[in-house]
């Protein structure tokens, strides 16, 4: 008897009372089907669907916060340790010290503390109390140290509270802190919600008392503004903001700007207003920035208040020859990268369009004598793509990037927020007069749907928030060089162009820029975000820094279109040197700055290559057609085509097989979209993968039609039948068994469900006469 219960079964009849009566307080304690992931977006060409979410059949906690086992349960037809590898799989991706599998039969505990593997009976299910005395034995943890760890994090009714791996995050920092650990680094990316991770953390050290002073150093006003208005607002009342070199002892919660705390000089360091034990808590907000630098302003602030904890937070980590976060934080307690959180569908993936212009790989080399627009004289040498707006402007070239990106909007949402990151503030701008070139028609309307948003330009920046803001239309494209690189919230940005430069060592500034579009808002319509590389920026894809390749890179040729084929206030000084290459502050801006930059209006340039890749289920790049991409996966799930019609003839359900092929990264809405023609998915799988000739819906039902089969019948049944081959001529594939079906238009019309089966001489018989109808349609 016991073999024939479901799944859910046995969990109702045998594993959850198991755990009842352990002690585990099932209102409290445990959370079954828990979903802990939103499943990946999975893109081709410009349709996209979901992936499967991740989810534990229980997740058992010793208090909300900690999270202490998984359970994963299977039918009595398996074994009891069936599910313990996935159960394994889980508890690591959960960051909990025990697993258990079961069948309903016992349990076979898996110790992911010792590695240690145990088979229990139903009654041997330990307490919550057990699990966490062995969890702190293992641990070492002290009474004083527990305290601290247990603390709650902060939760109202109808609040938010942490995904899995903020959760990870939060738990590893204060276990950290409990330990005695006084320097943590916290790596999570862009989108992920840095912020709101780190005040649960702020929150509980508070409520603990282990952290009395707090202070929350950023580098962008705004930043600041965003986090006392959202995350932080639990904290109004003992919170403030540092202006106007003003330090306020009364008190509690402190958040600052890099900049208005340090100075050039010791007198203009108004931190030193404060006893370098004031602080118990510092949370560096964008840590790879001067922190990681030894002989920063900003650094001079962490080493004044060294006696307080110091957590930095970065999506991207510093690590080169004169610059370190790890040699200052120590290696990270918890990292959760751009390519997990894409893979757990937390982050939108992308799309790179790039874009090869000739002169970018040919050079231009002047005349001997030859002068520019404003009658300089270029020096005579070979210009490539890095000396390209930087030293000397191809104005066409200009001309030709806004063209480009025009077109891309044009035929996909002229509304679409866009950031043009150009080489500095001089490119920003002429690249705002071109774009306005380009969209004259919407700039009519209203001027800022073209803006330069720069370090110098206060109206650009004046418009910030609006850009930011989802409801608003204005700013729809912004050209920028170095301002916009981090720290924007812009969840609706839909287009990223790199048309700037980056040195080999510049992934730090290369991921902040990809961030700036990770941000997933599928009530908006954006579920994936696209790229336009114009200066093969696109390379450091290919860096084993760069954890999250892209899901497509197209290269058209200079016929094709651009557009893949279907298948608050701001600081009013500009940044620190020390963050800049020099041209943002205006060192090279045209003719008074340090370097001659020349300007040529008749040199004319023009695309020679366009190409897009796709982002496959196992992250890599796939550089193959759709349709070839679709076949070698289909092959691999089904070697014949025997398999196939096998599989397809036994699956009551033909959703069941095409959800396992959109697992594997096989769209056949896209493939359906690149063929162009009425097929189903039967005949589109077994056309793409095995080279049938296929047949359109039509052809099929007529040849169903055809069948003598159908003379077995009269009446509502005949009838009823001859509607089903022209719903599925009309509509395509649907489970021609379920039989809810007939509660629809058009077969309502013959009665309801009883009456309809009753025609066929009862249920059973009319299962009988749909999959006769089915195998002859897929004959």
């Amino acid at each position: 008897m016991k073999k024939k219960l479901s799944e859910r079964d046995i969990c109702t009849k045998f594993i959850t009372p198991a755990i009842q009566q352990a002690g585990w307080d099932i209102k409290k304690q445990v959370r079954e089907e828990y979903s802990f992931t939103d499943g990946k977006v999975i893109v081709r060409g410009n349709l996209t669907a979901r992936g499967k979410r991740k989810r534990a059949d229980y997740l058992l906690f010793y208090q909300a916060n900690l999270p202490l086992a998984v359970v994963e349960a299977k039918d009595n037809k398996h074994t009891v340790g069936a599910g313990i590898q996935q159960a394994i799989n889980y508890g690591e991706i959960l960051d909990v010290p025990f697993v258990y599998s079961s069948n309903g039969d016992g349990f076979i505990e898996h110790d992911l503390l010792t590695g240690e593997e145990t088979e229990l009976t139903l009654e041997q299910f330990p307490s919550p109390e057990s699990l966490w005395q062995r969890y702190k034995q293992f641990k070492g943890i002290t009474r004083e140290q527990e305290q601290l760890i247990t603390e709650p994090f902060y939760f109202t009714v109808g609040d938010k509270t942490p995904r899995y791996y903020q959760l990870n995050a939060i738990n590893r920092t204060v276990e950290a802190i409990a330990k005695g650990y006084d320097r943590i680094l916290l790596v999570m990316a862009t989108g992920t919600g840095k912020t709101y991770t780190a005040f649960q953390i702020i929150w509980r050290l508070w409520k603990a008392k282990k952290a009395k002073k707090i202070l929350f150093l950023a580098d962008r006003n705004i930043l600041v503004d965003q986090t006392m208005q959202n995350d932080f607002k639990p904290f109004q009342g003992v919170m403030t903001k540092i202006e106007h070199r003003h330090m306020d002892s009364s008190y509690e919660v402190y958040l600052a700007l890099y900049q208005q705390l340090s100075g050039k000089t010791v007198e203009m360091e108004i931190f030193r207003q404060f006893s370098p034990e004031f602080f118990d808590l510092i949370v560096i907000d964008e840590a790879h920035r001067g922190s990681a630098k030894e002989d920063s302003n900003w650094r001079r602030i962490l080493e004044y208040f060294e006696s307080a904890i110091q957590i930095g937070l970065t999506a991207t980590p510093k690590e080169t020859d004169k610059v370190s976060n790890i040699a200052y934080f120590g290696e990270p307690v918890y990292t959760y990268s751009l390519k997990q959180g894409i893979e757990d569908g937390f982050l939108a993936p992308y799309k790179v369009i790039r874009i090869g212009i000739d002169r970018d790989l040919e050079g231009y080399r002047p005349a001997k004598g030859e002068l520019d627009k404003f009658g300089q004289e270029i020096e005579d040498r070979e210009y490539n793509v890095t000396d390209f707006d930087r030293d000397l402007v191809l104005e066409k070239r200009t001309a030709l990037v806004a063209k480009k990106v025009t077109e891309f909007l044009k035929k996909t949402d002229r509304f679409a927020k866009t950031i043009v990151f150009c080489i500095d503030i001089d490119h920003a701008e002429r690249m705002r007069r071109a774009l306005i070139k380009e969209n004259q028609d919407l700039v009519a309307q209203d001027s800022r749907y073209v803006m330069q948003i720069t370090g110098d330009n206060p109206e650009g920046k004046a418009q910030l928030d609006n850009f930011i803001d989802e409801e608003s239309l204005y700013p729809t494209i912004v050209t920028t060089s170095k301002l916009l690189t981090t720290g924007v919230d812009c969840k609706t940005c839909k287009l990223i162009v790199l048309d700037n430069l980056f040195s080999d060592n510049g992934m730090t500034e290369f991921k902040q820029i990809i961030g700036r579009g990770t941000r997933l808002k599928p009530e908006y319509g954006k579920e994936y975000f696209t790229i336009m590389d114009f200066r093969n920026a696109s390379r450091l894809f290919a860096d084993p820094d760069f954890d999250g390749p892209p899901i497509q890179i197209y290269e058209p040729d200079n016929e094709e279109s651009v557009v893949p084929p279907t298948p608050s206030e701001w600081d009013d000084e500009v940044e620190n040197n020390e963050n800049h290459d020099g041209v943002e502050s205006g060192e090279n801006n045209g003719h008074g700055g340090k370097r001659t930059k020349y300007y040529i209006e008749n040199v004319g340039v023009k695309v020679i290559n366009e190409r897009v890749l796709y982002y496959g289920s196992d992250g890599k790049l796939i550089t193959e057609s759709l349709k070839d991409y679709s076949k070698k996966t289909i092959l691999q799930e089904y070697a014949t085509l025997d398999d196939f019609m096998k599989k397809w003839n036994s699956e009551e359900r033909k959703q069941v097989i095409i959800d396992e092929l959109k697992e594997h990264g096989v769209l056949l809405e896209a493939l359906k979209e690149e063929v162009g023609q009425d097929f189903d998915e039967f005949d589109l799988i077994s056309h793409i993968a095995f080279d049938m000739k296929p047949l359109t819906r039509s052809e099929r039902a007529k040849k169903a039609r055809r069948k003598d089969y159908l003379s077995k019948y009269s009446g509502i049944a005949r009838e009823v039948l001859e509607a089903i081959i022209d719903k599925y001529q009309d509509e395509g594939r649907f489970d021609f068994e379920d039989v809810h079906v007939l509660e629809l238009n058009p077969f309502n019309r013959f009665g309801n469900p009883m009456k309809i089966t009753k025609s066929f001489g009862g249920k059973n018989k009319y299962i009988q006469a749909i999959k006769e109808l089915e195998n002859n349609i897929y004959a």
